[in-house]
């Protein structure tokens, strides 16, 4: 153990410790930018200069480790004067028109210059002209090189946690900035669109394409029927970013804050993940009957994110996808489809909103395999962090709003579904149903939670009526990547794998609302879908009634010629950039 002082405090840590993490201990900030734990410790910004008693020069705290006796000031007038030089200084160089940025009041940047008393800037603006309009307005994803402080946290997420490098250091100088590597297009690039860079960006350098006018527009149109539906991991972020305490911040609210916005029909895209599990689970059963898994196993579609980056770096195992539609795709689907006969309205008619907590949904929802003559599945995809800002324009206040029912016939759900928004949950609760499918008995529900925790990979087998099931589970795309290489190399066999591209699950998606102080809440968020999966009524997809009543009134069967055709999809009907 080391002993130090900061600020007049004692403190003792282990040897190693930054001086950042050390002063963390005693309840001391030390304002940062560019720091990530693990990840990016590079010190670029000079934000977290402390001045430590002997040395001449300043001394940044991120990466700099304690030693014995070290004395360090973090509010000295040199520390404030030093760090309020650096920041200047990047402020010379940001578009700092804060009104029409969307992370205005949940900016890092923003709160850093406020706390230093920063009002104006002395050194002379150097925004690389012209370079704002170079960028596609219509891709998911949109970079913003004048918002951009060039911390390289976007380069290291993408590239130590995904294993994508897209993103990459381009210029020399003042003239440096972050862009797409390899001199590509983002579109042409390889891009998963898991949205982890925006989500660990501490400005507005990135962020998700726009699209709540469009939906305001749509609430306008007199001429169209307004339905959407919100995915599970959206209950357990939402209140995040409208200060909702988490026990208030409940699927009632949200959808009394979806009627007051002038939505006309509010379901759960936890109905259609229930759906999901009948069709998945069911062509898992097929393919293990048939023989099809003996070499390579099924991999789970629901994640779009991940369905991209196999397409694009591993498009020989495209065939290993179930061609099961994500729940977001058989939620429009269905609801162009039965409800739309049950309301009796024309399918055209239907626009079908998603409030998802993934960039990559958008780019599903526009994909040629995902429409119908009646137009595409869903119409429309908002992030969990756009839905807060049409909340925050109507001027609402959800902890004011008493909770309100879901609509009917898509309004049921089980908790099978609800763990959908957690890595682990989607085979959880497709084992849930297989078995019951092999057995014809509900199994215990928590049979199943060696999938649930652990670490990014984690495999597990199952005996299920004498049919021995490899499962394997993995979140993250640099684990996914791990999982992809052991396998082709025949060092590892499964029959099921479920991939989810952000690491913990959909709880930790790239839409999800950001958090300023750095944490990674996807645990804090899980741990919240399983506790609704615990005190659910119903925990089991097949016991869903109005599941069974889509069944019985509509499609028939999972897998029948009907079910194939409105909830199913062939991935290998798009081609991601570069795939033959």
């Amino acid at each position: 153990m080391v002993t130090l002082t900061i600020d007049g405090k004692t403190v003792r840590v282990p040897q190693g410790t930054t001086i950042l993490e050390a002063a963390r201990t005693a309840d001391i900030r030390i304002p940062h930018l560019c720091y990530l734990k693990g990840l990016n410790e590079i010190a670029a910004c000079r934000v977290c200069c402390v001045e430590v008693e002997g040395e001449r020069a300043m001394v940044t705290a991120c990466n700099n480790p304690v030693q014995e006796g070290m004395v360090v000031r973090t509010n000295s007038p040199r520390a404030r004067a030093t760090r309020r030089v650096n920041v200047e200084l990047i402020l010379s160089q940001h578009d700092c028109k804060c009104a029409t940025c969307v992370r205005s009041g949940n900016c890092q940047l923003q709160d850093t210059a406020n706390d230093l008393g920063i009002l104006e800037v002395p050194y002379e603006t150097q925004l690389p002209q012209g370079l704002r309009m170079a960028w596609t307005t219509t891709y998911p994803l949109y970079h913003d090189y004048n918002k951009c402080i060039k911390c390289m946290r976007c380069v290291q997420v993408c590239d130590k946690v995904q294993s994508l490098n897209i993103w990459d250091v381009a210029g020399t100088g003042s003239r440096t900035n972050i862009d797409v590597s390899g001199n590509r297009v983002i579109k042409d690039s390889d891009c998963a669109l898991c949205g982890q860079c925006i989500t660990h960006c501490p400005t507005g350098g990135l962020r998700e394409r726009d699209d709540t006018q469009r939906a305001f527009a749509a609430l306008a149109d007199p001429d169209k029927v307004t339905v959407v539906q919100v995915a599970p991991a959206v209950r357990a972020a939402w209140g995040e970013a409208l200060g909702l305490p988490r026990e208030l911040a409940t699927m009632g609210r949200i959808a009394a804050c979806l009627r007051r916005l002038g939505f006309q029909y509010i379901f759960d895209t936890t109905f259609t993940a229930d759906l999901t599990i009948m069709e998945e689970g069911s062509e898992l059963l097929r393919r293990l009957k048939d023989g099809q898994l003996e070499r390579w196993p099924m991999f789970t579609s629901c994640c779009p994110g991940w369905v991209r980056f196999l397409k694009g770096q591993y498009p020989q195992l495209t065939g290993q996808l179930s061609t099961a539609k994500s729940p977001q795709q058989m939620f429009g689907s269905v609801a162009k489809s039965w409800l739309a006969q049950k309301l009796g309205v024309e399918p055209e008619r239907i626009f079908c909103v998603s409030i998802m907590p993934c960039v990559a949904k958008k780019a599903e929802s526009e994909l040629p395999t995902m429409a119908t003559a009646q137009g595409p599945d869903v119409d429309l995809v908002l992030t969990t962090r756009e839905f807060a800002r049409m909340v925050r324009s109507d001027k609402l206040t959800p902890a004011l709003l008493p909770e309100e029912p879901l609509d009917d016939p898509m309004g049921v759900s089980s908790g099978a579904g609800v763990i959908f928004g957690a890595t682990g949950g989607v085979m959880e609760a497709a084992l849930r149903t297989a078995s019951y499918l092999l057995t014809g008995a509900n199994p215990d529900p928590e049979a199943f939670t060696a999938v649930r925790v652990g670490p990014g990979l984690r495999e597990a087998t199952y005996d299920l009526a004498g049919t021995s099931l490899r499962c394997a589970v993995v979140s993250g795309l640099g684990n996914t990547r791990r999982l992809l290489e052991r396998l082709l190399a025949g060092k590892v066999h499964y029959d099921f794998v479920e991939v989810m591209a952000c690491p913990g699950g959909c709880v930790g998606g790239g839409g999800q609302p950001i958090d300023k102080e750095d944490r990674e809440l996807g645990s804090t968020r899980g741990d919240q879908l399983y506790q609704l999966d615990r005190k659910a009524p119903l925990r089991f997809s097949h016991e869903n009634p109005q599941v069974q009543a889509l069944y019985r009134e509509y499609l028939g069967q999972p897998l029948s010629h009907l079910s194939e055709q409105l909830l199913h999809t062939d991935h290998k009907g798009w081609n991601m950039p570069g795939e033959a």
